[in-house]
């Protein structure tokens, strides 16, 4: 589908909310959910520090949200932003759900790669492209114009763990 302008102010939100989660002590994740008229119905960051539950990701919170909040054709129409793309718990969520598009900044390859680079531990799920989880996903991303700042915030969770 191509990143708009409209995309990019949005995915910077979803920066903004991953730099809100590391200085919180979380993950450097970040995500909002916006309907088809460009509004944002819901925002989240990662949280699995500050609550103890390492499911408490912006995706799946954005899933459950949406599931309540949501007629299966808002969430169809829905895309959600991302400052990382989603693991497969999320994927698989999202997809159980109905969103639509996904928007991310930085891939689970790079990710992955990053923390492999300082030493982190890797995570307990591979990292799997989305559309690998959920084939039937419109995905778009990575966007490389957040991928140094997401790798700063990444590489700085190691120093601070």
């Amino acid at each position: 589908m191509g990143i708009t302008d409209e995309d990019l102010a949005f995915l910077e939100r979803a920066v903004t909310l991953a730099r809100e989660a590391v200085a919180d002590g979380d993950g450097a994740f970040g995500s909002v959910l916006v309907d088809a008229a460009g509004v944002e119905r819901f925002v989240d960051r990662n949280r699995e520090t500050t609550l103890g539950d390492e499911t408490r990701h912006p995706e799946f919170e954005i899933a459950r949200w949406a599931a309540v909040n949501l007629t299966g054709a808002e969430r169809a129409s829905a895309t959600v932003y991302t400052s990382g793309e989603h693991c497969p718990m999320c994927s698989a969520a999202h997809a159980w759900v109905g969103l639509g598009r996904i928007v991310y900044a930085a891939s689970a390859a790079q990710i992955a790669e990053w923390r492999r680079e300082v030493g982190m531990t890797p995570s307990p799920v591979a990292a799997l492209a989305i559309t690998t989880v959920a084939p039937g996903l419109v995905v778009d991303g990575p966007v490389e114009r957040f991928a140094d700042e997401l790798r700063t915030l990444i590489v700085g969770e190691a120093t601070t763990s």
